[in-house]
């Protein structure tokens, strides 16, 4: 742990426990297929813009695990919401629930991200300025469907007509699932796609953000210098592998930070991705 943190929280379970201050204007369900296929809606106060606020889906980490819900990121959606957008805080399926992991995490959150547009006609959303921001394996899940417009219409993830997304905010993600399981010991992923390293290939295809390169989608990839060694170089080496295919990328490193550290709604990490949503919307 590097001796010059200059963020509020010591430990990961000091904003695991903490609170948003209000509740969600919605609770609403985007499926009926499992109790989790929920998200909460957040719509700032004060002057709404004439053509709505913009949008923010937001997807919390956790490793994919059930065990992880996404109550601990809810202060940090919330000051999103204050920092004026709407937001859209999803549930979904995770190994651990029935049917957790692939196809059904995916499938899911691709599946609350269109359900926005059942919202518009009922909220005072900007369906022209929606991005995805994600945390850990949320960052994952967001960088995902950016990239998911290239899936074939074969693939079980294959959506016919995916909401468009103005940008993409990977914050400490998995944003490279081979990296991740080669250099990052993560046999989790494994487990997440229901295989074995052998017969990964096809599947690491449809659910990898790096093999769905180029997205055509700006993102911005934050990572903090007191992160595993090997996430920061997966970040790094992601950033240039979606530079060399022409995406538009910004990669930001917080002086000091570590993994929950930069979803802490009161760190320095939070300026930095507010800024970086306002530019993509």
């Amino acid at each position: 742990m590097s001796s010059n943190r200059i963020a509020r929280h010591p430990h990961p379970y000091a904003l695991a426990a903490s609170l948003p201050k209000t509740l969600p204007d919605a609770r609403i369900r985007y499926g009926e297929d499992s109790p989790v296929q929920f998200a909460d809606l957040r719509i700032p106060k004060g002057h709404t813009p004439a053509g709505g606020f913009p949008v923010i889906i937001f997807i919390h980490g956790g490793g994919w695990l059930a065990d992880w819900t996404k109550d601990y990121s809810a202060p940090f959606v919330e000051a999103l919401t204050s920092a004026g957008f709407a937001t859209w805080d999803v549930e979904f399926r995770r190994m651990g629930n029935c049917k957790g992991g692939y196809p059904s995490t995916f499938q899911d959150v691709a599946r609350a991200a269109d359900h926005a547009r059942a919202l518009a006609p009922s909220f005072p959303l900007d369906l022209d300025r929606v991005i995805a921001i994600g945390h850990s394996s949320g960052g994952h899940l967001a960088l995902w469907l950016a990239g998911r417009g290239g899936l074939s219409s074969e693939s079980p993830l294959y959506a016919a007509d995916p909401i468009r997304l103005k940008g993409v905010i990977s914050i400490a993600g998995v944003n490279d699932l081979d990296y991740a399981l080669e250099h990052g010991t993560r046999a989790d992923i494994l487990q997440l796609l229901d295989t074995i390293r052998e017969q990964a290939d096809p599947l690491m295809a449809q659910t990898s953000p790096a093999r769905l390169l180029p997205m055509d989608v700006p993102q911005t990839l934050i990572v903090g210098t007191a992160e595993d060694r090997w996430r920061r170089d997966m970040t790094h080496h992601y950033a240039q592998a979606a530079l060399r295919a022409g995406d538009a990328v910004q990669l930001l490193e917080p002086e000091g930070l570590d993994h929950f550290d930069v979803v802490d709604p009161a760190g320095p990490a939070f300026e930095l991705v507010v800024a970086a949503a306002k530019a993509m919307v």
